[in-house]
């Protein structure tokens, strides 16, 4: 556990879970867990999963470090943009816009993991103190989501 700030908000002691999920049917394939206060984009590179493809992630992740690592490993790197340079601002704005958008649709998704994880599996604290005991309990909770997310996804075929 480390302390971490994040702009303006108080300080807090925890870890992070980064998540490598399949963006069609919500299901984690990967999780990493790290210190709260260790970068997303040096730590997101190993919640990858092999043949990754379209790579959907926030502005966090923007950087050389995890552009290179999805490209390693086949895959295309979709990062939220937060800022674009132009000369005309409306036409700046609307590429920002259109780059986007496709990118929040897919993240929307995905952000739905963490929100099931804090309110059905208590994961806004963890149980245990330790790198690897929280690791456990986040690994234990990724697949009682995806088990029940399978059910789900089960019965609505039927």
């Amino acid at each position: 556990m480390r302390w971490v700030k994040h702009k303006g908000k108080r300080a807090v002691h925890g870890f992070k879970a980064h998540v490598g999920a399949d963006a069609d049917t919500a299901l984690v394939e990967e999780v990493s867990i790290t210190s709260a206060n260790v970068n997303d984009g040096r730590a997101g590179p190993e919640a990858l999963p092999d043949n990754p493809g379209e790579v959907f992630a926030d502005s966090a992740y923007r950087g050389t470090h995890f552009r290179d690592a999805v490209r390693a490993k086949g895959g295309v790197p979709r990062i939220v943009a937060t800022g674009m340079w132009g000369r005309d601002e409306q036409e700046t704005l609307r590429r920002l816009k259109e780059w986007n958008q496709p990118i929040h649709r897919v993240r929307g998704r995905i952000e739905k993991i963490f929100g099931t994880w804090k309110r059905c599996s208590g994961l806004r604290r963890m149980r245990w103190r330790g790198l690897a005991k929280a690791a456990v309990q986040v690994h234990l909770t990724a697949i009682a989501y995806n088990l029940k997310r399978s059910m789900n996804i089960l019965a609505a075929q039927a």
